[in-house]
């Protein structure tokens, strides 16, 4: 049986965009579908419905009250009343859509504008997208190019090892699963069947993140490591500041990283970076195992070659 693309929504044509399914946090095509294609561009304020984990709101103060959460809603219907034919509105038109006061749409406004997300024009005094949604759109639109070109090369790689193969970006602290083949049935960790595409996953303890760190500008990579908490998710998972940097040094060097039960026990891994033409790593793909008693090394000395040569595949096609 072939690699089965781990992809849990479909497309609905009577409303025109992807939507969910009822137990899944992504927004793609059902497992074992054909491949889907989206037939026009997402707008931008899709973009944003899609790219809000990667906002600054994640990193607001969590409240869980009804009114927060009506208050999300209503930012996010704001944003999205902007479209390509009327790129600025003004106070007035996006309360009557709204349906809200003038001084309730004034007020989400604001915050909206202080964030980035909408400007203002000095001269109409009407708003418009701001520079931070132009950001997350070609964030997604980013993603969704690379996860088309990688896809073909990730299911052949599944289905000549018999192992997930993972697609993977960072943001910020973490790293977000943006494509997934499933290996064989039967024989994998329970971590690796509670992930998805869309799933979040800690950067330090995993082989995609470890890849996306140790190629971050020093100064970077500085400031990432003091913002995160290294916990001891597994058993081998290193909790020492200078023994992760050791380690990522090592990647620099060889170009592969492992986890070996870094993450939760029983769970091994093993990834590559995806460059753009300019040498930039954009991305990382790995190869997941379950736990055997082979060594990592037997392991890596394996399976590295055919990760290796799908990643160069990959990264020739990346601009």
């Amino acid at each position: 049986m072939g690699a089965g693309r781990d992809e849990i929504g479909y497309w609905d044509a009577s409303v025109g965009r992807y939507r969910r399914r009822a137990d899944s946090g992504a927004v793609f095509v059902r497992q074992g579908a054909p491949l889907a294609r989206e037939e026009h561009v997402p707008s931008l304020g899709c973009a944003v419905q899609m790219s809000i984990r990667r906002s600054n709101i994640r990193n607001m103060p969590h409240d869980d009250s009804a009114a927060s959460s009506q208050s999300l809603e209503r930012g996010l219907a704001l944003l999205t009343t902007f479209t390509p034919d009327q790129p600025a509105l003004g106070i007035s038109e996006l309360a009557q859509r709204l349906g809200l006061t003038r001084s309730t749409t004034h007020r989400y406004v604001a915050t909206l504008a202080r964030l980035g997300y909408l400007s203002q024009d000095e001269t109409t005094r009407k708003y418009r997208l701001g520079i931070r949604v132009l950001d997350l759109g070609f964030t997604v639109l980013g993603s969704l190019e690379l996860r088309e070109i990688a896809a073909p090369h990730l299911q052949r790689l599944t289905q000549n090892t018999g192992h997930t193969s993972n697609l993977a970006i960072r943001d910020d602290t973490d790293v977000i699963l943006v494509d997934r083949f499933r290996g064989k049935p039967g024989r994998y960790h329970h971590l690796e069947f509670s992930l998805h595409i869309g799933s979040r996953i800690p950067s330090y303890c995993s082989a995609t993140g470890k890849v996306l760190l140790a190629f971050l500008p020093q100064a970077d990579l500085d400031d990432l490591l003091d913002r995160i908490e290294l916990i001891a998710r597994g058993p081998r998972a290193l909790t020492k500041r200078p023994a992760l940097l050791a380690e990522l040094a090592q990647v620099r060097r060889t170009g592969l990283a492992v986890n070996d039960e870094e993450m939760d026990s029983g769970l091994r891994a093993i990834a590559v970076p995806i460059r753009s033409r300019s040498g930039a790593v954009v991305a990382a793909i790995n190869l997941a195992f379950p736990w055997s008693p082979a060594p990592m090394s037997e392991l890596t000395d394996q399976f590295s070659p055919m990760l290796f040569t799908t990643a160069r595949a990959i990264s020739s096609l990346v601009i």
